[in-house]
């Protein structure tokens, strides 16, 4: 069973570069977007959520995202920019990042620091 969802955007190629499309694919209304950058080597996050739920895309190098959601444990590497993962509110993540990499972030909801809960599952 696969506990964790990881879409494959919508990508469009030539000659020209590559165009990948974040439309409509989102279970869940954008209210916030940020990115990391400058993190190479560090690993940030060690949190999950009450209600946010949150979309992770590596839009340059590579992020590893690892998942426990109190059931099971993965890490998804983020290493392509058409990849994109799904957070639900249950899922403590952290994400490690290669060097030079950047983590694009996407939110249903704006920052409220009582949303977060930053005990790890037991």
């Amino acid at each position: 069973m696969k506990r964790y969802t990881v879409l494959d955007l919508a990508t469009f190629s030539d000659d020209r570069g590559s165009l990948t499309v974040l439309d409509n694919v989102l279970p869940f209304p954008i209210a916030r977007t940020y990115w990391i950058y400058g993190a190479g080597g560090q690993t940030r996050g060690g949190h999950r959520h009450h209600v946010t739920r949150q979309a992770l895309i590596a839009i340059s190098g590579t992020v590893s995202v690892y998942m426990d959601d109190g059931i099971a444990q993965a890490t998804v590497q983020l290493d392509k920019p058409n990849l994109c993962l799904l957070v639900e509110p249950k899922d403590w993540h952290t994400m490690t990042f290669g060097e030079n990499s950047v983590l694009l972030v996407v939110s249903s909801h704006h920052y409220d620091r009582n949303d977060y809960i930053d005990q790890r599952y037991d």
